[in-house]
């Protein structure tokens, strides 16, 4: 609308012009070389904008002939390019599906017409990886490396071609310069910090981590800002105890639930003098990750304090998770150095009935110490070897004694404290399970005599009548068998008189063994639908006697009742018809 607008406002200023210029009449006379020439303003003004729209066609004109050639240049080199384009596209199309021959040659189409052009270099550096050919991939990625735009990229390919041939030094040389040009470039920076870690350079991990602080999560950082303190407080353990300490301490404040930080800190604190702040982060940590390493440097929180002191100590740590296993076990060790037997015992009784191996080894320990009877001890250790596994320090499925920042495969904080290879979904059976209960007792009753359970027969020569067996069932079930609603009749014998139980015989039990069973009517089921004849339903055909349907009724659904309600059957003068309704039905 507003284009229309200002078309319109100069569309009319224009007619103003014209119209004021042929208001004012006027004479134009140009003299030039003995030449006069006269006429009207406004022929004038038509002239002039007539030459001067003759002189831009010429000067177009020549302009295009001077820059033919270019144009002419340009269009081919336009039409190279596109050829280049489409060549890299299908190359990468084909390297997408596995065609390494289309590959191959789009990449050689491509290095042909768009030498130089990044995604031809990208191209030919795939395709030769594709092919197997690693010699011409570090090649192209070489290449990479003399453009600016695709530096990064071809240190990327040579990092991942060393790591294939595992050369050490060329993977850290290629992360290192990458971490240089990109300090914020994740895989740079996580392959220098594991390469730290793996030369136990804490120092310069820690470096390596803050250069990529930007690209990582606050909780990540701060967590494996932690980890490194804390690696770093341990190598400085039997050096330089203040400096360890100050490195754990904020190690505990970035992560106080980290279990290796905070038992560490506890005893720096607590050699230093300053219990308060020792018992302060231990118990924070203890609330959230409870651990046997958090107990012994709760325990050890002042040197020299007796057995029982420990024992309240641990007591009162133990109150703070109530219900867990680790307070208990701390309680039941401190108990038994304090020779407090029966507190022991009171701790880990709730766990007796399906012990750990710590707590059936403890039992054994508690046996030993307060009976000496081997043959408990010997029973609690047969226990610990059948009993379920505790959590460990554990990664990559090695198990260690001892907290390690670092796993074998080189992760970071890679230890986590659980049952081993719990995490593949392995399961242990249940320890001290009950019994699977034993089948119910059979009395062997002779048919011959009258009264003689458990009377033998004597070998006569006569023929031996079969024998009966019957199930003894305890009372409390008889008293459900012989309920009315059971489906089976059920008929009490009265036993021996020396028998302590009722039993209960069962019209199969006491079949011979050679009479059939014979054919048991079991009870209707209601049907879910109701079954409701249509009204123009001609129902059961009449031309089957009563006894082909009792025949088949026996062979394929005996037992089953008929309908309550009787159903008027079609008297015969009318089953031809009802026949032939049927057959165009």
């Amino acid at each position: 609308m507003i284009r229309v607008v200002l078309f319109l406002v100069a569309l009319a200023l224009i007619a103003t012009g014209f119209v004021w210029f042929a208001d004012r009449p006027g004479d134009v006379a140009v003299t030039w070389m003995g030449y006069r020439v006269e006429t009207s303003l406004m022929v004038a003004a038509l002239a002039v904008a007539a030459l001067v729209v003759v002189v831009m066609i010429v000067w177009s004109i020549l302009r295009g002939i001077w820059r033919s050639p270019e144009q002419v240049s340009l269009f081919f080199r336009h039409r190279r390019a596109m050829r280049g384009y489409l060549a890299i596209t299908r190359g990468l199309v084909a390297i997408g599906a596995g065609d390494t021959r289309l590959a191959v040659k789009s990449a050689d189409e491509a290095a042909r017409l768009s030498p130089g052009d990044p995604l031809m270099l990208l191209l030919s550096a795939q395709s030769a990886q594709l092919s197997g050919d690693r010699i011409g991939a570090e090649r192209a990625f070489h290449e990479m490396l003399r453009h600016e735009n695709t530096k990064l990229l071809g240190l990327r390919g040579l990092y991942i071609e060393a790591q294939r041939r595992n050369d050490s030094i060329a993977v850290r040389r290629f992360a290192e310069e990458a971490a240089k040009v990109a300090p914020a470039l994740t895989w740079a920076g996580q392959a220098v910090l594991d390469d730290r870690c793996a030369q136990a350079d804490w120092t310069g991990a820690l470096v390596a981590l803050d250069h990529m602080k930007s690209a990582l999560e606050k909780s990540e950082y701060r967590r494996k800002r932690a980890v490194l303190l804390t690696a770093n407080a341990l190598a400085l353990a039997d050096g330089d105890r203040d400096a360890s300490r100050a490195a754990v301490l904020e190690a505990v404040k970035l992560a106080p639930g980290l279990v290796p930080a905070a038992a560490l800190a506890g005893r720096r604190l607590s050699e230093a003098g300053d219990q308060r702040r020792a018992g302060k982060v231990l118990i924070g940590a203890w609330r959230l990750n409870p651990h046997p390493d958090l107990a012994d440097a709760y325990a050890d929180l002042r040197p020299g304090d007796s057995a029982r002191a420990r024992l309240t100590r641990m007591q009162s740590l133990a109150d703070k998770t109530p219900g867990d296993v680790e307070g208990a076990l701390a309680v039941a060790r401190a108990a038994l150095d304090a020779r407090e037997f029966a507190t022991a015992r009171s701790a880990l009784s709730r766990y007796l009935t399906a012990p750990t191996r710590r707590v059936a080894t403890l039992m054994a320990e508690i046996e030993e110490t307060e009976h000496g009877d081997e043959g408990k001890v010997r029973e609690w250790m047969g226990r610990a070897m059948r009993a379920g596994g505790d959590p460990v320090w554990t990664a990559d499925g090695v198990v260690s004694d001892r907290w390690l920042p670092v796993s074998p495969s080189g992760k970071l904080d890679g230890y986590q404290w659980r049952v081993p290879l719990s995490e593949i979904g392995m399961t242990h059976p249940v320890i001290d399970a009950a019994p699977p209960p034993l089948p119910e007792p059979r009395v062997v009753v002779d048919a011959g005599k009258p009264g003689g359970a458990g009377q033998p027969a004597a070998d006569t020569g006569a023929v031996k009548k079969p024998e009966i067996v019957v199930d003894v069932v305890p009372p409390s079930k008889a008293a459900a068998a012989t309920a009315p609603t059971a489906v089976n009749s059920v008929e009490t014998v009265q036993p021996a008189a020396e028998s302590t139980a009722t039993p209960v015989v069962s019209p199969e039990a006491v079949r011979p063994p050679d009479v059939p069973k014979p054919a048991v009517k079991p009870k209707p089921v209601d049907a879910v639908i109701p079954l409701v004849h249509a009204p123009d339903d001609p129902g059961l055909d009449p031309g089957i006697d009563a006894g082909h349907v009792s025949d088949r009724d026996s062979g394929l659904g005996a037992g089953l009742d008929t309908d309550p309600v009787p159903e008027t059957v079609t008297p015969p003068a009318q089953a031809a018809w009802q026949r032939i309704k049927q057959i165009f039905r």
